[in-house]
Parts: structure tokens; C-alpha cells; sequence
């Protein structure tokens, strides 16, 4: 019997046995973890720190103020917004993501723009720690912004709820921005302050890289001139002197 006879099917089944003999990711998905389904929607009602991101969209209006592509313009509705990205930091759901949209134009009519703008207020209050009746020319200008990028990056306390998408099924969104008249808003942002002295500072880009208790000269409009917003002092919350 000559025994350098090569017999190709022995090994094919070697070789094919050597492929399952060391686990890999992309070959074994017996540890992979259980895709994500409505079951894993985050609580409604829960309240927590989160980051914006806007997803730049490339659209631009100069007399608007919409600069920097950070916009989208629908083809089909001819609706603008700001597509945004909420990344929960804070409690049992912390890195997971929520996806809405800040409205900033639509064709049915003023609305929603209103919206858009009502939401961007409250974001600025929250990260900047501005209580919402502070009408002082520093609580004015730290609630202006020079363009859409200072609000990428913005950090703010936000309450979480559930909602039925177009296709009718359940996802999350941001229901309630908490701002600095909220009972639990103090509670809330000491949080952050806790993970912001731990991890060493700030988180980087935007607005929520400064400090909780004052908006950062920095992001005040060219135009404006001043020191930046400071609660009141007396108050760790910063309401207004009438309100004490």
C-alpha cells in the first residue's frame, strides 16, 4: 500500500474541524448578548443626566441663523430640525442612547418651531443652571447661543418617557427637560458633579464641559459683552431674589 497517497476528503474534514475548535466572534454567537427589543425601553419617568449630540444634516440658512450644516431638511415634508442623539451618563441605564428630533420649520404652520425653540431654552437653562423666571441681563445672555454647535455636547437633566413612533411602535424620548426650579434638580446635578471630580473634569465639547453653576464666557455671543451667568448667591439652585 503506498501511504503518500493524498486523500482530499480526510482533509477537508480537518480543516473544517479546526474552524470550530477555537471560539471566535464572528463564528461563535452562543455568548452574544439578546438583541434589544421594546422589553428594554428605559422606564418611563426616569430622570437622569444626559449628553446632545446633533447629527449634522448639511442644511444652512443664513437668515435664520441656521449655520454650520448642523440642520436637516426633510425632501419629502419639507420640515428642518435637528436630528439628536441623547446619551443617558447617570444611574442603571447610563450609555443608553435615545434618538428625537428638536424642531426648527415646518409647512403646517409655527408650531413646532415653537417647539423646537421652548426645548432649546430649557436645555440651556439646565446645563447653564439659569432658573427659568431669571430675567437678568446675565441670565439673558447665557441663554444666547452664536450658532448650534455650542449646543452639541450640552449636558442637562432631562426626565425620560415613552411614546408610539409613525410605524407605531414604542420607543423612547426626552419628555421633560428638568431645569433649576425643579425640586430634584439639585439632587440631579450634584450627580454629575460627582462623576464630573471623579473622571477629572469636564466631558469635552459644547456646553457641558463647564461647570453646572455658571455658563462659560466662552460660548456668549460676540456680540455681547459681560461676565459669565452666576446664580444668585444664597442659592444653590440660583432663584431670584423674589422668589427666596
Amino acid at each position: 500500500m503506498n501511504h503518500d497517497t493524498y486523500h482530499p476528503t480526510t482533509q477537508k474534514q480537518t480543516t473544517q474541524n479546526s474552524t470550530y475548535s477555537t471560539p471566535n466572534t464572528w463564528s461563535d454567537f452562543n455568548d452574544a448578548d439578546a438583541q434589544q427589543g421594546e422589553f428594554n425601553l428605559i422606564p418611563k419617568g426616569t430622570q437622569a443626566m444626559v449628553r446632545m449630540a446633533i447629527k449634522p444634516g448639511g442644511y444652512d440658512d443664513l437668515a435664520q441663523g441656521w449655520t454650520g450644516g448642523y440642520a436637516t431638511a426633510s425632501d419629502e415634508t419639507g420640515a428642518v430640525f435637528l436630528s439628536c442623539e441623547f446619551v443617558v451618563l447617570t444611574g442603571p441605564f447610563a450609555k443608553r442612547k435615545i434618538w428625537s428630533n428638536v424642531g426648527l420649520h415646518s409647512q403646517k404652520g409655527p408650531t413646532w418651531g415653537q417647539m423646537g425653540r421652548s426645548f432649546i431654552k430649557a436645555v440651556l437653562n439646565s446645563a447653564r443652571n439659569i432658573h427659568p423666571d431669571d430675567n437678568s441681563p446675565e441670565a439673558q445672555r447665557a441663554r444666547q447661543i452664536r450658532g448650534f454647535s455650542e449646543l452639541d455636547g450640552s449636558e442637562f437633566v432631562a426626565r425620560i418617557g415613552i411614546e408610539k413612533d409613525g410605524k407605531g411602535e414604542l420607543r423612547n424620548i426626552i419628555r421633560l427637560v428638568i431645569e433649576p426650579d425643579h425640586k430634584d434638580y439639585e439632587d440631579l446635578m450634584a450627580i454629575k458633579l460627582q462623576r464630573d471630580g471623579s473622571s477629572g473634569g469636564g466631558s469635552g465639547s459644547g456646553s457641558g464641559g463647564a461647570p453646572a453653576m455658571a455658563a462659560p464666557t466662552s460660548n456668549m455671543p460676540a456680540s455681547q459683552t459681560g461676565t459669565a451667568y452666576t446664580p444668585r448667591s444664597g442659592n444653590a439652585q440660583g432663584r431670584p431674589t423674589w422668589a427666596q
